[in-house]
């Protein structure tokens, strides 16, 4: 005979459409499955292996600038289809689609804002709307945000988190984009102005090779990927096996090619120390 008796259990049905969906998300990093919401408080940062999620743009700006200050410039800008580009979608079927996907007008958002109250200039690539790739306007954007801070006497600020280099449907004009946003740079030098560039996963090819690449000081976030060639381009082109995290901030850091890596939680903090600093 049982002491207690036989125990009652209540068996609850739960069919798998009930289930919330979009409550949890799986670092690609250690597998850990993270829930959405501390993620988002931890700045989209894994708190178990430190992997940095992509940011949009606008998520990045949050992140950086004083809540209420910033002030988008230019934000109807958008690309024409000068090539007349045809492939499996045109170029215009292309950025009808990002657009309609990001609820952005094109790869980059350019503004005014204050860090810690020091006013800046600030331009943010957005890796959803064709890999951040840079077009006519990705340049003439960055290009007009750099003369407004040589005009205002600004630092400026920008981040980057371009995997697709120069725009491809451009062609000529894409490349074009690379020696402006240079030359609008090198004025701003010339005025004793500071600029900060910042890295972000991945920061590849046309980006790397102009605007992303001069910075007065380069800050990388860790394990971003930082090059003009992916490393397996490069291997099957030379070969030969690279050496380990080949092309990532710390290798990069270690060879002196950028100047620091940041957390992104500390990421304003020291922003605004160089700012207050140096400029």
């Amino acid at each position: 005979m049982a002491l207690f008796g036989k125990p009652k259990y209540t068996v609850v049905h739960v069919k798998k459409k009930d289930i919330p969906g979009g409550l949890w998300t799986k670092c690609p990093e250690c597998a850990a499955t993270l829930y959405n919401k501390q993620l988002q408080e931890n700045l989209k940062v894994c708190p178990k292996c430190n992997y940095h999620f992509t940011l949009t743009s606008y998520e990045r700006i949050e992140s950086l600038i004083d809540k209420e200050t910033f002030k988008e410039i230019d934000g109807d800008l958008t690309a024409v289809d000068p090539l007349q580009f045809k492939g499996p979608k045109t170029y215009l079927d292309k950025i009808k689609q990002d657009q309609e996907a990001t609820g952005l007008k094109e790869a980059v958002i350019t503004g005014t804002g204050r860090i810690n109250d020091k006013k800046c200039v600030l331009a943010v690539t957005d890796s959803r709307f064709i890999m951040g790739s840079m077009g006519s306007v990705v340049g003439e954007k960055i290009t007009r945000i750099i003369e407004k801070g040589t005009k205002e006497k600004l630092p400026v600020i920008i981040v980057s988190g371009s995997g697709g280099g120069a725009r491809m449907y451009e062609g000529m004009f894409s490349l074009m984009q690379m020696a402006k946003t240079c030359a609008a740079l090198s004025r701003h030098h010339e005025n004793h102005l500071f600029y900060i560039s910042v890295l972000t996963n991945p920061t590849m090819a046309g980006v790397m090779a102009s605007f992303a690449g001069i910075g007065d000081v380069i800050i990388a976030e860790p394990k971003a990927l930082i090059g003009f060639t992916g490393p397996r381009v490069i291997e099957q082109t030379i070969r030969q096996k690279l050496p380990p995290d080949f092309q990532r901030s710390e290798f990069l850091l270690k060879h002196g090619l950028i100047d620091m890596i940041s957390e992104r939680k500390n990421l304003k903090t020291v922003i605004f120390n160089l700012i207050d600093y140096l400029a």
